[in-house]
């Protein structure tokens, strides 16, 4: 199979339909090299080369959602942002048991980022955790647009990799723990 063809023949589609389910252009863009990426290692999965759109689109919508699910971590992301920055966080909703389990995810989040290469963490803070656009990043870096996505990408695969991991990992040793 020729997959470079097949992906020049589909990947304007299946954007598009990344497009709808993600909401927004960056998501899209991110899960279409990812699914791009994951089509090609399991190329020999796929039996029918008519059905690699589709194939290919149910990788991303998959991707997508993955993506959606660790979105909901984006509040404990963003609360190494608030404490650098000296302010409080409002309320006091949060039970003592909550606490430190966010405590406990922004003690990961820090671990994960200082472990990344400064290129890609300087990237990830900026565009993930203080939500400045693109194009500024790529300003203040002194580096092209298309450098910092490529860096954000391979920065969100890294942190999303290393999280990943240590999830498994604390999950395996909570599990040994309530064993014995």
């Amino acid at each position: 199979m020729d997959f470079d063809r097949l992906v020049n023949q589909h990947k304007d589609a299946v954007y598009r339909q990344m497009l709808r389910v993600c909401g927004n252009r960056e998501d899209a863009e991110d899960v279409l090299i990812e699914a791009l990426l994951k089509a090609y290692h399991h190329l020999d999965q796929l039996r029918d080369r008519e059905a690699f759109r589709s194939w290919l689109a149910s990788i991303g919508k998959r991707v997508c959602w993955q993506l959606k699910e660790r979105e909901a971590l984006l509040p404990v992301l963003q609360l190494s942002v608030v404490e650098e920055e000296g302010l409080e966080i409002p309320g006091s909703e949060v039970g003592p048991e909550a606490r430190a389990h966010l405590e406990q995810m922004k003690e990961l989040l820090d671990r994960v980022l200082a472990s990344i290469a400064p290129e890609y963490r300087a990237v990830y803070e900026m565009r993930d955790l203080q939500e400045v656009s693109g194009e500024e990043v790529a300003k203040r870096l002194g580096i092209s647009l298309a450098a910092m996505k490529s860096r954000l990408y391979r920065a969100r695969v890294e942190v999303r990799r290393r999280i990943d991991a240590e999830v498994i990992v604390s999950e395996g040793k909570s599990r040994s723990g309530s064993t014995g």
